[in-house]
């Protein structure tokens, strides 16, 4: 059975590559001018899942930008929390007297999304979209405090895929336990749970939200919402489907080679362990990373070149990373390291020589 890798798009390549670059927001004329406000209110020093929240804040809209998501949305993402929600106690604008202040700071529209974005609930929003619960136009309701609000296509189409970008940026194996079968979550004692309740925990990569992620994506075909953004370039363009037992089986499989829980005298066996794991999910962009390595360890230059390709095409489809053990920007530094290997440049074969690697031209 053929593996099924992505073909590489250098156009969506160039326009992640400017991204890597930590200053990139402060670069972005429609972002740059709100951003010392933000960072004025200390979201470098909270806490946020894998990192903090300006790490949070700034990946969303990473990948927003990646996306190719209007002015207004990739605001959202920017701000999608500063009046805080459900999910976070972080409140950075006090939505009772600092709306006009941040209206005033974004406009009217993008502050109006940020508003009902933290207000209304997100848990619902999650439910009825990936239950289909839209109304025929893409409009959907939702219940708060008794009263029914209706969000406009484009506000769920928005949310929508703010939220693909939110979960994809901070999810791991913690919040898999915590948030266990979210957004059906059960009150479990943290005491009792305490195991599970230990930050950061073992850093797995989530076993189960690509596959929520991938759910989300199918609702954008809505005949309501189909259009009205431009579609995320993920699960190819939002047209494949993820199961829940592939993306499962995908996270162990990888899971299991990054501890080397297989033979480790010879490669064959975790080459073909990774191999099975793309073939469970093809849509995320570490496990095909490894496994360019692995090629280049047994000579497979072809194949290592093919792997490193897709990969790329991955993490900058992504624009963030699914294995959060390391950042973004770290896992496409070394799969384009693999790739220059692959293509001819230099691969190392002593052990030690891994520690010389250097991206060389244009890779």
């Amino acid at each position: 059975m053929p593996i099924p890798f992505q073909t590489f798009d250098p156009d969506l390549f160039a326009r992640a590559q400017p991204l890597l670059d930590d200053e990139w927001l402060a670069r972005d004329p429609e972002l740059a001018p709100v951003l010392p406000t933000v960072l004025a209110r200390n979201v470098g020093q909270d806490w946020h899942k894998a990192g903090t929240f300006r790490h949070h804040l700034v990946g969303v809209t990473r990948s927003l930008t990646v996306w190719q998501q209007p002015r207004d949305v990739r605001l959202l993402g920017l701000l999608h929390s500063v009046y805080g929600n459900a999910f976070v106690d972080l409140v950075k604008f006090d939505p009772a007297s600092e709306r006009a202040r941040l209206r005033e700071l974004v406009g009217e529209s993008a502050e109006h999304l940020v508003y009902l974005f933290c207000t209304q609930s997100r848990t619902q929003f999650v439910q009825k979209v990936l239950g289909q619960g839209m109304e025929a136009d893409g409009s959907l309701l939702l219940d708060k405090d008794g009263t029914q609000h209706r969000l406009t296509p484009y506000e769920v189409a928005a949310f929508t895929i703010v939220s693909m970008a939110d979960t994809i940026e901070q999810w791991f194996s913690w919040q898999d336990d915590i948030y266990s079968r979210f957004p059906h979550v059960q009150h479990r004692p943290q005491a009792v749970h305490w195991a599970a309740s230990l930050w950061p925990g073992p850093m797995r990569p989530t076993g189960r939200m690509v596959h929520q992620i991938n759910g989300l994506s199918k609702a954008l075909k809505h005949p309501g919402l189909k259009d009205l953004l431009p579609t995320p370039p993920v699960f190819g363009h939002c047209n494949h489907h993820l199961s829940a037992a592939n993306e499962a089986a995908a996270a162990s499989l990888y899971w299991s080679v990054i501890q080397q829980d297989q033979p480790l005298v010879d490669l064959d066996v975790a080459t073909g362990v990774l191999e099975s794991a793309v073939r469970h999910n093809p849509w995320v962009g570490e496990p095909q990373m490894v496994l360019a390595q692995l090629y280049l360890s047994a000579g497979r230059h072809d194949d290592a070149k093919q792997a490193a390709s897709s990969a790329l095409h991955l993490f900058s489809a992504w624009g963030n990373s699914w294995d959060k053990r390391v950042q973004w920007d770290a896992w496409v530094a070394w799969t384009r390291i693999l790739l220059q290997a692959a293509e001819g440049g230099p691969w190392p074969e002593r052990l030690d020589k891994l520690n010389n690697v250097a991206l060389r031209g244009a890779h």
